[in-house]
């Protein structure tokens, strides 16, 4: 009897992690989906998903019974990058039209979402499920706050098989674009993500020797430092 108790408790378990493992799967086509057919050019068409929200409400349904353990190290990022991405997109659906993310008071830091069995803020993603847990500064390359100011939003989900790649290419892409790295002469300003989260670029270095670790042409490490303001405008397509 205790036998058959024991191989029965096993094929439940196992039976629990496939069907955990599908419904993630599951997760990661329907977001690749959504954002193939949503997102071009770095900017998010918010007028045709407030005009049909389904395949939104389709996806982020999923993700409210998503479960994955922090020990599959890729998933896990994976899932909450695009969580994040995708909850700022309904963020600005459920308030639109506005013109920034700052129009809705606690955009960030308020208004929950319902991601894998749990109600959680924008910046609680990003901080305790993400920065928290990761030494990982690529992060703030993909993860995109439905302002211009973010680098850009890709067409495609992050997956465990593409993330490693995805982050080292929106980090080159960044931080090579003269838009978002403003050098002139021996002068480098850097967009305000750096000065916000400052202490994820200096781990091993100056924000200069991080920078020339993405950059083709490398910025003098003397270099005087400032700070551009961020551009809060809507990413609208």
């Amino acid at each position: 009897m205790k036998y058959r108790n024991l191989l029965f408790f096993l094929f439940l378990l196992v039976s629990s992690i496939d069907a955990s493992s599908q419904d993630v799967s599951t997760f990661f086509d329907e977001a690749d989906s959504f954002f193939s057919t949503y997102v071009s050019n770095g900017k998010v068409d918010y007028g045709a998903i407030y005009e049909n929200p389904e395949a939104l409400n389709k996806v982020l349904a999923m993700a409210k019974d998503v479960s994955v353990p922090i020990s599959e190290e890729k998933t896990y990022q994976a899932f909450w990058i695009n969580a994040y991405n995708l909850s700022v997109i309904k963020g600005i659906i459920s308030n639109y039209p506005i013109k920034s993310p700052l129009d809705k008071k606690g955009f960030f830091d308020k208004t929950t979402y319902e991601l894998a069995g749990t109600k959680i803020t924008l910046n609680d993603i990003e901080n305790k499920k993400l920065r928290a847990k990761f030494n990982e500064p690529r992060f703030h390359f993909v993860l995109v706050c439905g302002a211009l100011g973010c680098p850009p939003i890709i067409p495609k989900a992050y997956t465990p098989a593409n993330l490693e790649k995805l982050l080292e290419k929106q980090t080159v892409k960044a931080l090579n674009d003269p838009n978002f790295i403003q050098v002139k002469g021996n002068k480098v300003a850097f967009s305000e993500i750096f000065k916000w989260y400052k202490e994820d670029f200096i781990k091993n270095g100056s924000e200069i020797d991080f920078l020339n670790q993405y950059r083709k042409e490398k910025v003098s490490t003397d270099a005087k430092v400032t700070y551009y303001s961020y551009d809060w405008r809507l990413n609208n397509k």
